[in-house]
């Protein structure tokens, strides 16, 4: 409600006393009815916190931290894996297979040969699940074309049955997973170099750009003249009073907000994509996001009544990873209750009724029906809401009904890399920023003054302005142990 004496209606008295033709008279905001009060209504000064804590950050400081750097980029390597093994072979006949996409040339796609003679190869077909072990007759050449030649365990060869009850394991043009599980030699053997691939490691690097985010607050010299205090509840849980810096505050509580959402949201600019068109300067940065849908996991239409099959179907992909036993789930509302109702449906299915929640079925005692954790095959999982995707001003408005993002999966702890500017390998948190700073200058968080007004006398401008900088990325490592959560 507004203020505002109607002067009008006002006749001042000698005296104290309160009088028809003395009293303020106060109207709503819409000019409508008035009420004849003779005296000052109550007034709240504290403002009334209807949407809570409105920041939305918070997200990246349990589960990351920030490192400072000094180039305008970040590399890092991640090992590849330790074992042989081709997804892409086809049987040629029963004595040779060919692995496709194998080529001495790298490139993309470019598969490179590493099988020797003598090597111990198990061959599945994953249509069907017959396997047959065999071992390399001859040094496979490295050319699309190339035969491997085996001979086959138990058998005359791969496409031939071997006897009654035994059928054939494949047929001619089958498309089989081979990996080494070993070799065998003769006694007194020797291994010729024309028979020998030396293994080199190898490993995959990969980089990121820090990108330049800016934000200003102004406020003339005028306004600073008319001074007001307000109190206000800080969204650090704190108190206090503001003078008209109150707006610089919220600036400045966006702007840190902007900084994790830059990170989590941030895209690369593509040639010839519209940024680079708008400004060839501007580099983009790749956000979590774009890096879990990249290099991670994807699973869509997550609920209730499917969730024990698709999160089993998880945890074999984990296997299959780096098996990482402790990870957190950071999810909007709805995924949430799916995975309580889930988890829910498990516990009373073994156990004839509500089965969870620390409390003896006592009447005055309050029904848990919520999960914060649990375990499930040899993995640990930590559940809990991220604001960020249920914010109605951020992905929490949104209704989606396919590819919404619903919540992701990330693992605990830290992943050795090897640090392209330190030349060695470093343990790193699997999430963590990256900020330029040197010895005279740190940008991981600046603000500055500048105008003529509130103390600055930079120029001649009749206004104080509150500058915000930062130059940040985010390294996002060993993302092939990440999931993101998206509708069907």
């Amino acid at each position: 409600m507004a203020l505002s004496p109607q002067f009008g209606a006002l006749t001042p008295t000698q005296k104290q006393q309160t009088l028809e033709s003395n009293y303020l008279r106060f109207d709503s905001d819409s000019g409508g009815g008035t009420f004849a009060q003779q005296y000052l209504p109550e007034l709240y000064e504290k403002e009334v916190e209807r949407y809570g804590n409105r920041t939305l950050n918070g997200f990246l400081s349990m589960v990351g931290a920030e490192m400072a750097m000094s180039s305008d980029q970040v590399i890092w390597s991640e090992q590849n894996r330790l074992h042989i093994s081709y997804d892409d072979v086809t049987v040629t006949d029963g004595d040779t297979l060919t692995i496709n996409n194998l080529s001495a040339t790298p490139g993309p796609g470019y598969v490179q040969n590493l099988l020797s003679k003598n090597q111990t190869l198990v061959i599945i077909n994953p249509a069907t699940g017959k396997e047959a072990k065999v071992i390399v007759k001859a040094q496979p050449a490295n050319t699309n074309t190339a035969a491997i030649e085996v001979a086959t365990y138990g058998s005359a060869d791969l496409v031939t049955a071997n006897g009654a009850g035994n059928p054939a394991p494949f047929t001619a043009a089958d498309v089989v997973k081979v990996f080494v599980y070993g070799s065998e030699y003769g006694k007194g053997s020797s291994i010729p170099s024309t028979e020998y691939t030396s293994i080199e490691p190898t490993f995959t690097q990969y980089s990121n750009s820090p990108i330049v985010i800016r934000n200003k607050y102004v406020v003339s010299g005028s306004d600073m003249a008319q001074i007001g205090w307000v109190e206000v509840a800080t969204e650090d849980g704190t108190g206090g009073y503001l003078w008209y810096l109150k707006a610089e505050s919220e600036t400045r509580l966006r702007f840190e907000d902007y900084l994790e959402m830059t990170s989590v949201e941030g895209k690369k600019v593509v040639a010839s994509d519209g940024v680079s068109g708008y400004n060839p300067k501007l580099s983009g940065t790749e956000g979590l996001f774009e890096s879990i849908e990249d290099r991670g996991n994807i699973q869509t239409g997550f609920t209730a009544a499917t969730g024990l099959a698709d999160f089993d179907e998880i945890l074999k992909n984990l296997d299959t990873q780096g098996a990482i036993e402790e990870n957190m789930l950071f999810l909007n509302r709805t995924t949430s209750l799916d995975f309580d109702d889930m988890l829910a449906t498990l516990s009373v299915g073994s156990q004839g009724g509500t089965a969870y929640g620390l409390f003896d079925n006592s009447e005055d005692m309050a029904l848990n029906l919520g999960f914060t954790g649990f375990r499930r095959g040899s993995y640990d999982f930590y559940k809990t809401d991220w604001r960020y995707l249920n914010d109605a001003q951020t992905r929490g408005g949104l209704d989606y009904t396919t590819n919404g993002v619903e919540g992701i999966m990330v693992p605990a702890g830290t992943s050795t890399v090897y640090d392209q500017g330190m030349g060695s390998n470093v343990r790193r948190p699997f999430l963590h920023v990256r900020y330029r700073a040197s010895q005279s200058e740190n940008r991981r968080m600046k603000s500055w003054l500048t105008g003529s007004a509130g103390g600055a006398n930079t120029s001649d401008l009749d206004a104080m302005e509150v500058n915000f900088l930062s130059e940040r990325c985010l390294c996002a490592q060993a993302v092939n142990n990440f999931v993101i959560f998206k509708g069907a």
